[in-house]
């Protein structure tokens, strides 16, 4: 047993020790390409969505160094008509790159040796397993005689593949002996058919687009865009996690909001796995990407000057979904010709969700992208950023929504309609404002600096009918709360009376606080909106 050849099974049974969901059928999926043209596999998905995880369980399960049989029994891939006819019958060799660039950064020395340090530790591994190879010299020729003389080809699994490529972007030698090192696994036919049984990389970033990883070209890929038969493996589903905090005693609800939102093709309401364990762990529910690299670099690509970005930046924010093309995106962190490509990394590093949806104007049915942010942890990173930016956009729009806030407070309601009204001037506003929709679009554009503060709840079933918008405030918060009714055409008075005669209130019974009524009109004819604020104490 190796460290990167034939590593074992102990990584996974570790793992299934503790809160384990189920995703053994992945394994079945991968059986399936055993021996056929489509076993070069590529799966991209977000930091901390379970990479690391599936790689164990890989190993364990294809590694004939082991007995794996005690480790699946009770799981999904046991009942799986192959499940004895690939289970430990392969030799592994197990890669997570980012071991490699750590260990060449502390040995200081350029990523360009990489390919040259993976080399050498397969090499090492190979012969202190099986000392008869000792005299072969070159890698490639090692494993093919290891190949022959077992009988046994071998499954390949690479964690992080695309490491490399996102830390050398700069480095073309680097990147160009890394994607040499691939080709030679994986695009040689005097090697490939003979040797690799089926390989299994994942990352972050899918291949680039422009060829220039053409050493990977002939890998089937799957991202969060089209994650194809390998959706069901990319996070936690709803069931899964409920179960987990059923089992756990930790407050299902609490997950929902601040974990769920993602989808992954066919499938809606997935999880972030590694922050639903953190949170069943522990029992805080809290933005968990504060612990990761990613969370350093949206301030990065949000801060870049790309035509129209800030104005869909804040959109998002504010609670809206955005139609982007993603076809134009290189799958790299530094070509960006427009702000769809920032937005479309956005998407593949985690910190937004995308969803195809049938464009019904079109007559060829055509497929439309939206993207949103997914949930309140992701949420969090953006409100730290808004407040962060240096853009002049966004600056005057919070700096607006911060004084709106305090005349909101302060029952100032001429002030009030004075900055609704800028906001619905300005480059946010909807192209048509002629319904209750665009109005309450405008509102959570002007109240934007809001989100730091209080949860925004949008038609939310309160006493005899549904308040247009309400802002709850976030714990450990002196501030009132906020129900806002909306009218076209009609009075602010009547909003306000509307409010009261519904019990809107009602909702908020369980709040301590004051509660501010707030209700805001336009009038098509004049072009003027008007505002009342009434205050209500706490009885």
């Amino acid at each position: 047993m190796g460290t990167y050849l034939n590593p074992g099974n102990s990584g996974f049974q570790t793992i299934i020790q503790d809160n384990y969901i189920d995703k053994t059928g992945l394994i079945s999926v991968i059986n399936k390409r055993i021996g056929s043209s489509r076993n070069l596999i590529c799966v991209s998905r977000p930091r901390r969505f379970g990479k690391s995880y599936a790689a164990k369980m890989l190993c364990a399960y294809y590694d004939r160094s082991c007995d794996s049989h005690d480790l699946f029994a009770d799981y999904i891939i046991s009942r799986a008509p192959d499940y004895e006819k690939h289970i430990n019958k392969y030799h592994v060799i197990s890669l997570d790159i980012t071991g490699f660039i750590s260990n060449a950064e502390t040995k200081k020395v350029p990523l360009s040796d990489i390919p040259i340090m993976i080399e050498s530790a397969l090499l090492k591994d190979i012969k202190h397993i099986y000392p008869e190879f000792g005299d072969i010299a070159d890698l490639n020729t090692c494993l093919l005689e290891l190949v022959r003389r077992t009988d046994t080809k071998i499954v390949f699994v690479i964690d992080e593949w695309d490491s490399v490529i996102r830390e050398a972007k700069e480095d073309e030698i680097a990147q160009r002996a890394y994607l040499n090192l691939l080709r030679g696994w994986f695009k040689n036919n005097n090697f490939t058919p003979e040797v690799v049984a089926a390989a299994y990389m994942t990352g972050i970033l899918p291949i680039k687009k422009d060829g220039s990883q053409s050493a990977i070209s002939d890998f089937n890929e799957y991202s969060v865009l089209q994650p194809g038969e390998f959706a069901d493996y990319i996070g936690f589903t709803e069931d899964e996690v409920r179960e987990l905090c059923d089992t756990n005693n930790r407050d299902y609800n609490r997950a929902k909001k601040w974990y769920d939102g993602y989808t992954m093709g066919h499938l809606h309401s997935i999880y972030n796995p590694y922050s639903v364990m953190m949170a069943v762990d522990s029992g805080k529910f809290t933005s968990y990407w504060k612990k990761t690299s990613a969370a350093e670099s949206l301030m990065v690509y949000i801060d870049m000057d790309q035509d129209g970005l800030q104005d869909d930046i804040a959109r998002l924010i504010a609670g809206e979904s955005i139609e982007i093309d993603t076809d134009s995106f290189q799958n790299d962190v530094e070509t960006f010709t427009c702000k769809d490509d920032v937005l479309t990394l956005l998407v593949h590093l985690g910190y937004l969700t995308y969803e195809e949806v049938p464009d019904s104007y079109d007559d060829d049915d055509t497929v439309a992208g939206l993207v949103s942010i997914p949930n309140e942890e992701v949420r969090t990173e953006f409100e730290k950023m808004l407040r962060r930016s240096k853009h002049k956009s966004l600056i005057a729009l919070v700096k607006r929504s911060d004084k709106l806030l305090a005349d909101t407070i302060a029952e100032n309601s001429e002030a009030v309609a004075t900055a609704i009204t800028e906001v619905h001037e300005s480059e946010y506003a909807p192209t048509f404002y002629n319904n209750e929709q665009s109005l309450r679009y405008v509102i959570k554009m002007a109240y934007i600096s809001c989100v730091d503060q209080y949860a925004k709840v949008e038609e939310l079933p309160s006493g005899h009918g549904l308040a247009d918008v309400v802002f709850l405030p976030k714990r450990r918060s002196t501030l009132p709360a906020m129900i806002v009714e909306l009218k076209m055409n009609d009075s602010t008075s009547g909003a306000i009376t509307q409010i009261k005669d519904k019990n809107y209130p009602a909702v908020l019974k369980q709040y301590g606080g004051d509660i501010i009524l707030v209700g805001v009109n336009y009038d098509e004819k004049t072009k003027r909106h008007t505002c009342a604020i009434e205050r209500c104490g706490k009885d």
